[in-house]
């Protein structure tokens, strides 16, 4: 019998495959927002298609594998799935549409355009997760940023690059304030994450920030509250992929995430379901570590890329500055603008506590006058409300003490320094000018 030599090359031919190879699985266990499912290839992130009873398909994302089995985060809760159910890789989920036409826009945590049209021209991709950056290598924060709020411009100023926290209970003008800064400040582009916010509130917004001339540079990313956590984590890290896609092509990017505190929700409920250890209020340890990963991205960027300048909003639950995203985010952040709820009784709008906020940066990028002035001025008003209760109750006699003689005559001044209407926009400049001004007479 003559022998044939074999060849696997040969083989392969034979075998005439087309196209990729069809990875999938089938539905083990659903508890109406978790799925598990037979162990097959795919990275965490992945983008699955789960078929549900009626013949339709839902998606899902993969966060963890256990015993063999692949563990997913379904993108909408008490989906009708059956034991069985196929289960199917349909992207990698690691890169994200970027380009010039998402201006203007609104997104979905998917990149889907709200408003059903089409967004053409996103030839580029960007990694979900970003690039890895050199510490060493990044340009240095030495410019400030008008941010078109004069309280903040003159008393906080804020430089290109800069990471902020703005920490504020509920009910105190927070969204009125991040509304404001999309629409007075120069940066060239603006990139707007709007993660676990109420979804009237979502509505109200965008329509406010993309109504006049900040629209042609303006960009949304909205995930209301009733998403998946995996969205909303999702939407945060898009909006950031955008922000870097920008700062890669030399431009000066704001970009303000509302809230980073819902993002650090999403991730406790992932990591409570993967059987992480819950610490302090309910925070497992993969919270700690996502907070510093997501802020990380954003600054300057090396050589001739430009830079992200980011405010992140942290809810502080019954005004408590203690919580423990809270600490994290103060810890690692380039500063903290704190919004006082007493100002916001005594109807001061932005509700800035002066004395509890700080920029980090501040007397590194602006003149020694500007330094001095904003000093004095952090001082007075301090010395003020300090004292605000013995001066109404009477027990303040005048000529005692020269700096809060001088507080007292110039507390009205020193409110409408701060006070500043919605619809108004005070340049870095004219901020300055107005505080030199103010304690020059």
């Amino acid at each position: 019998m003559k022998s044939k030599s074999f060849s696997i090359n040969d083989a392969f031919k034979r075998i005439q495959l087309s196209g990729k190879l069809d990875v999938s699985g089938r539905v083990t266990k659903y508890d109406g927002h978790f799925l598990e499912c037979d162990g097959f290839p795919a990275n965490l992130g992945s983008i699955c298609a789960v078929t549900t009873s009626d013949g339709t398909e839902t998606m899902a994302e993969i966060i963890g594998f256990k015993k063999g089995n692949n563990i997913l985060s379904m993108f909408e809760s008490d989906t009708r799935i059956q034991s069985g159910a196929k289960v199917s890789i349909i992207d990698e989920g690691h890169d994200v549409k970027v380009g010039e036409s998402l201006m203007g826009r609104v997104l979905d945590a998917m990149g889907k355009p709200y408003d059903g049209k089409p967004i053409n021209g996103l030839s580029e991709n960007w990694p979900l997760n970003g690039k890895f950056l050199n510490p060493l290598a990044r340009n240095p924060v030495d410019k400030p940023l008008d941010v078109g709020v004069r309280a903040i411009n003159s008393l906080l100023t804020i430089g290109k690059g800069q990471r902020v926290g703005i920490i504020a209970g509920s009910g105190v003008g927070k969204s009125v304030l991040l509304g404001m800064m999309c629409k007075y400040t120069e940066a060239e582009i603006v990139v707007v994450g709007l993660i676990g916010e109420r979804a009237r509130e979502v509505g109200s917004f965008v329509k406010n920030i993309l109504s006049g001339s900040a629209k042609s540079k303006t960009i949304v990313v909205a995930v209301p509250a009733d998403r998946s956590p995996l969205l909303r984590i999702r939407g945060a890290n898009r909006a950031t992929a955008i922000a870097e896609y920008f700062r890669s092509k030399g431009k000066n990017v704001l970009l303000i995430m509302d809230s980073l505190t819902r993002v650090a929700h999403a991730r406790r409920e992932i990591g409570l379901a993967l059987g992480e250890q819950p610490t302090a209020k309910g925070y497992p340890p993969s919270v700690v570590s996502l907070i510093p990963k997501l802020i990380e991205r954003s600054g300057p960027g090396i050589g001739d890329q430009g830079s992200i300048t980011a405010f992140y909003t942290v809810l502080a639950d019954g005004d408590d500055e203690n919580d423990p995203v809270v600490d994290t985010a103060r810890a690692i952040l380039d500063g903290h603008i704190i919004l006082s709820r007493q100002q916001a009784q005594l109807g001061i709008y932005p509700a800035i506590d002066i004395s509890s906020s700080v920029s980090r940066v501040m007397n590194e990028i602006i003149d020694n006058d500007h330094s001095e002035y904003a000093r004095v001025f952090r001082k007075l008003i301090t010395l003020y409300l300090e004292n605000r209760d013995l001066i109404l109750m009477g027990g303040y006699t005048q000529g005692k003490d020269p700096d809060l003689d001088l507080a007292v005559s110039l507390w009205p001044k020193l409110i409408d320094h701060i006070r500043q209407l919605e619809g108004t926009s005070a340049n870095f400049i004219d901020s300055k000018t107005n505080l030199f001004t103010l304690l020059k007479g």
